[in-house]
């Protein structure tokens, strides 16, 4: 078998794998545990929001055509009739020259097409309870400063599309119109080998010619992140039949697995064999057009991804983002990655690369004397410290033969 085949640009190779994602069953949780889910299902709103005609400000109720004209040199007087108590109906009804005093986010009174603020009015002679003069001073026109019925939901609108990733905010939302349960997408379980006989767990002491297994809690810490629940599942020797019956265990339990895939080309190969009898389609690629981890094999089987990564952890981590965090998404129904911090910063070194494929380079972010400035960090794929150093990753993208110290370039935020 050929070190790499059907090689493709990462844009491409993700495209190629979400055909073959079928996202996973729903369930119902309660709304304030559904941060970071995924709706199942299209929310519709339950009423309007809201309910009832609210004022913005603290001030004065009034029919908008009393204050007509109304100045600081020439204000118009209304007579205040009566308060409305937050919290409670407004009961007043408001004639022409008329006010009636409210308060910000309380009701006002359905014969009332706008309010004052109280700063634009001035109280005449003295203040009996709620039965006095005032002068306004400023022109109001309908509507201005309350909210009307549904001004922010309509009644059965689409409050929260299916495949929506839930914020704070959303779940706010979802309480204010009362909904207290909601259907979400269930969380995708992860399994995750190393392979290796060189590696070893990151209690044990690495003897001669060992190294601690690195991948599978750099990739556990990127499922977590993207909402998934990540199963370490151990190291497998470099054997046919261990990591054949331990990635057949895996696929049949879990959602998606990831095998950190060797560092020779011989163990790569084998890890494509096994993926390919696993079920159906099987490898898709072998090969992107990417550094580093150009070696990164991407499968499917049955509706669920088969990530096999290269062993060298900043290849691993790097790839994993590019394509396993993206599947995670999918198989929760997501269809469009949520945004990521990205910033950009000013080139404080010369970047080399070359035509054909996008390079991702670590990159570590100071304040400069035009804004950001972004060193590179240069280090081969096998230093993990590489990217503890960084502050996020700088795309060179495809067919750019590097980029110049002083140019503008975007990092992507870890």
């Amino acid at each position: 078998m050929s070190e790499f085949f059907n090689v493709l640009p990462p844009d491409e190779a993700r495209e190629l794998l979400f055909a073959q994602i079928t996202p996973l069953s729903a369930e119902s949780i309660n709304v304030e545990e559904s941060l970071g889910r995924v709706t199942a299902v299209s929310i519709h709103a339950p009423h309007p929001l809201p309910t009832f005609r609210r004022s913005t400000m603290d001030g004065y109720a009034v029919k908008a055509a009393s204050t007509y004209g109304a100045s600081g040199s020439l204000p118009a007087f209304l007579h205040v009739v009566g308060e409305v108590p937050m919290g409670r109906a407004a009961d007043l009804a408001i004639s022409t020259g008329e006010a009636a005093i409210v308060h910000t986010g309380g009701m006002i009174p359905q014969t009332a097409d706008a309010v004052v603020q109280v700063e634009h009015t001035q109280v005449i002679g003295e203040q009996v309870a709620n039965d006095f003069e005032i002068e306004v001073m400023k022109a109001v026109a309908v509507g201005q400063n309350l909210l009307q019925v549904g001004e922010d939901v309509a009644e059965t609108a689409v409050i929260l599309p299916a495949g929506h990733l839930l914020r704070p905010q959303d779940i706010g939302g979802l309480l204010a119109m009362g909904i207290m349960e909601i259907s979400v997408t269930r969380r995708p379980r992860i399994t995750i080998l190393a392979t290796g006989d060189e590696v070893v767990p990151p209690n044990e002491q690495a003897g001669a010619g060992q190294i601690r297994d690195i991948n599978s809690y750099t990739v556990a810490g990127l499922v977590r992140q993207a909402g998934g629940v990540p199963n370490v599942g151990g190291i497998v020797p470099d054997h046919f039949e261990a990591l054949q019956e331990a990635a057949k265990t895996a696929i049949a339990d879990a959602d998606m697995l990831v095998m950190s895939a060797g560092s020779s080309v011989s163990v790569r190969d084998m890890t494509v064999e096994v993926i390919d009898q696993l079920g159906e389609p099987g490898v898709l690629l072998h090969g992107v057009a990417t550094r580093p981890g150009k070696p990164t094999i991407v499968g499917a089987i049955d509706g669920k991804p088969v990530i096999g990564l290269p062993g060298n952890p900043v290849s691993a981590m790097v790839q994993f983002d590019m394509f396993g965090v993206p599947a995670i998404y999918r198989l929760q129904g997501v269809q469009e990655m949520p945004r990521r911090g990205r910033v950009w910063a000013q080139l404080s070194n010369n970047i080399a690369s070359e035509s054909g494929r996008e390079d991702y380079i670590p990159a570590k972010l100071s304040d400069g004397e035009k804004g950001l400035a972004a060193t590179a960090v240069f280090g081969k794929s096998n230093l993990i410290y590489t990217l503890v150093n960084a502050d996020g990753l700088i795309k060179v993208p495809l067919n750019t033969g590097g980029l110049l110290a002083g140019e503008w370039v975007e990092v992507r935020l870890f």
